[in-house]
């Protein structure tokens, strides 16, 4: 089990640095079409899409923490 708990930990910790690095990108692309944004249409594409790779992240780091959690429980026995 320990085994195949430490490969699924690392592919976590890399989906959670592609959403980051997505994230920040969209980031970055938005800023210029945010000022031309009208606010009261809504959030922009670009916001939405910030949103999305945030809660995606934060998806991420909550399931490396609890495999990390069970490979410590595991590995205490």
């Amino acid at each position: 089990m320990k085994y195949l708990l430490i490969p699924v930990v690392i592919v976590l910790v890399i989906m959670v640095v592609v959403s980051l690095i997505r994230g920040i990108a969209a980031f970055m692309q938005s800023t210029r079409q945010d000022l031309e944004h009208d606010a009261s249409t809504g959030p922009s594409p670009m916001q939405l899409k910030q949103n999305q790779m945030m809660f995606k992240r934060i998806l991420y780091q909550g399931a490396a923490v609890l495999a990390v959690a069970i490979l410590l429980a595991i590995g205490s026995k």
